[in-house]
């Protein structure tokens, strides 16, 4: 790439800290290297899986195994032997890593995954005053933009939508779609392999809301609690008077027995609670010896209809049948009792190929009790690793955006930094096969920064909803101040004369207070938190806690707008009017006499006359393919 003698200087002597060495990360290494950039670190905390393999370039099959980091810098310095390339294969979310060690560089690089690491990445930089260039992609779609300090918006003006959570009466009572089958599948292989969280059990729950008529539950218990004799109604073992996990132990992980103790007597005892299947439907038992002694289908007998696939489809992409599920489960256990054995607490991964058995057969076994559609162990792997397919392609051209900002930066050309996003579109000739291809559908100028942000305003006050006497310190922490203020080492007191401290970042996780509700802390409706995040000394939100007894069921808390101390400075153009302005100002420039070839904007759209309305993309331009190589 050729550019200026002043440029290919800043480029040759800059130094960038690259956060990321996965799918963007190995394309944006070889650009940086390829463009010119000599003095490079970069950070990534995972491990090369196979998986990787078809898109991560930088990798090979020798690799599996090793850090990213490592071996990404040594296939760098093999195509640029010249450069310096210093890796850390840690997190970015360190104390080492700090405000000093960001001041360090003119350019930080995002080329991550995950969004509380990129949440961080980012107010650091705000802290240290670098810019950074923000970049993701999720299949067909990818986004870069340009960060600066007080002038554009930052990573958290445009916070992600939450997660999507599913009240724990819902995953251990009353499931009524596949992915609350599949929650209950992972935690059930927690409860048995892994570290089990009190908060994961899978044992029917008594104290469900909708069992309470006058303080009793449907069952005759008072407050949820189980029959004194540990039995349930019905004269079945009840499943709350011991764990999951030392049943299992008990059993010596019988898997036959486990099945009988998941999927019939579990089920007769939420049978048991009649209130429940007053206005639903209600579930069956398995009986495990009949599903074995039914004959297994030959493959050539499976078809779409009765839970298998045509000839030819991806094994993983065909549903099994109830008697294949229940052959499944009975083999993942004894091997999952066996790893569990040999390496102590196992951890859930959607490689690991028997892990990911036992959570198919699982869901599917309980979607069959409830009446709920099985689905492939493909399916369920893409939901129970929320997993989007990734795309190379997306990641290249991703990559390639970041380094045309990087260069606006470097040559100090903060307005010929954009915020580009793209898309897959398929044409619409040859209508028989269309094809697909990416598409730029946004090229917009970056926003301002966001009145109320919580980590680029000068201080904020914001407004939570939430049931005080029933969200728990864990909760709290993990919820709203890492989850939706982004801390990563959280201290939260009492903003009153008392100074009370409710959260501490000293604190090894092990509090004894952690699975108390707030109320018990004297909070009420209306009392301030003064919330600070350890690893940055200027982060600071003060949290006005309001309660609300009338949440919807299944949300934790609920924010309020929020309030900003100083002033910030305003857009003066609607987003709309200034994504019409940009679109003139290009069509100005391709119709201008006598432009060079590579000085051309090559607009390739029907309706290039004019900006569309917005259109649910968030940047109010119309699809239209826009060649910006020629500001770069």
């Amino acid at each position: 790439m050729a550019f200026d003698p002043q440029t290919a200087h800043s480029i040759a002597t800059a130094k960038v800290f690259m956060v990321g060495a996965g799918g963007i990360g190995c394309e944006l290494l070889k650009n940086l290297l390829l463009t010119g950039f000599r003095d490079i670190q970069l950070i990534d905390l995972d491990t090369i899986e196979v998986s990787n393999l078809n898109r991560q370039f930088l990798f090979r099959s020798e690799h599996v195994g090793k850090p990213k980091a490592e071996i990404a810098a040594q296939s760098g310095l093999e195509l640029c032997p010249e450069a310096k390339i210093t890796f850390y294969h840690e997190s970015v979310i360190q104390a080492k890593f700090n405000v000093k060690f960001f001041s360090q560089f003119d350019l930080v690089l995002n080329a991550l995954d995950n969004a509380a690491a990129r949440s961080h990445v980012n107010r650091m930089c705000l802290a240290a005053d670098r810019p950074l260039i923000e970049s993701g992609s999720s299949g067909y779609l990818g986004n870069c933009k340009a960060i600066f300090k007080g002038k554009t918006e930052c990573f958290d003006c445009q916070p992600p939508a939450p997660q999507k959570t599913f009240p724990g009466c819902t995953i251990r009572n009353t499931p009524s779609e596949p992915i609350h089958c599949i929650v209950w599948a992972k935690h059930l292989f927690n409860q048995l392999f892994g570290e089990a969280d009190p908060d994961q059990d899978v044992s029917p729950n008594t104290a469900d809301p909708s069992l309470l008529v006058d303080g009793q539950n449907g069952t005759g218990h008072h407050n949820g609690a189980p029959h004194q004799n540990g039995s349930s109604p019905t004269g079945i073992a009840s499943t709350v008077a011991i764990s999951t996990r030392e049943q299992a132990v008990s059993c010596g992980y019988n898997a036959i027995t486990l099945f009988e103790k998941l999927f019939r007597d579990d089920i007769a005892y939420l049978l048991s609670m009649e209130k429940l299947w007053e206005k639903r439907r209600k579930p069956v038992v398995l009986d495990v010896q009949a599903i074995l002694r039914e004959p297994q289908p030959l493959d050539s007998d499976r078809s779409n209809g009765d839970g298998g696939s045509a000839a030819g489809d991806h094994e993983d992409k065909r549903v099994w049948g109830i008697g294949e599920n229940a052959r499944v489960f009975i083999r993942s256990v004894r091997g999952l009792k066996a790893s569990l054995e040999k390496l102590g607490n196992l951890v859930w991964d959607k490689d690991d190929e028997v892990a990911m058995d036992f959570v198919t057969a699982v869901a599917n076994l309980r979607s069959s009790c409830f009446g709920i559609p099985t689905l492939s162990r493909y399916d369920i792997k893409q939901m129970a690793g929320n997993i989007i397919a990734a795309v190379a392609s997306t990641n290249a051209i991703v990559a390639g955006f970041i380094i045309c900002n990087a260069v606006q930066v470097l040559r100090g050309n903060q307005s010929g930094c954009y915020n580009i996003i793209t898309r897959m579109f398929r044409d619409a000739v040859p209508a028989i096969a269309p094809k697909r291809r990416i598409r730029t559908t946004g090229v917009s100028r970056l926003d301002v920064p966001r009145p109320g942000c919580v980590s680029c305003s000068e201080r904020v006050e914001i407004g939570i909803k939430l049931r005080i006497a029933s969200i728990t310190v864990k909760e709290f922490e993990e919820k709203v101040v890492k989850g939706y203020l982004k801390m990563s080492a959280p201290d939260v007191e009492l903003d009153d004369a008392s100074g009370k401290i409710i959260i501490s970042s000293d604190d090894t996780g092990e509090g004894k207070n952690r699975d108390k509700p707030l109320a018990f802390f004297g909070i009420q409706d209306g009392t301030r938190l003064k919330c600070e995040d350890s690893l940055l000394d200027d982060y600071e939100v003060t949290v006005t806690l309001h309660n609300d007894d009338h949440l919807a069921e299944d949300t934790l808390f609920l924010p309020l707008d929020a309030h900003v101390e100083g002033e910030l400075a305003q857009p003066t153009v609607e987003p709309f009017e200034q994504a019409k302005g940009i679109k003139r100002k290009l069509e100005e420039e391709i119709l201008t006499p006598g432009m060079s070839g590579n000085k051309r904007v090559a607009l390739l759209a029907s309706n290039s006359d004019a900006a569309s309305e917005p259109n649910g993309n968030g940047n109010g331009l119309s699809e239209d393919v826009i060649d910006m190589s020629h500001r770069f």
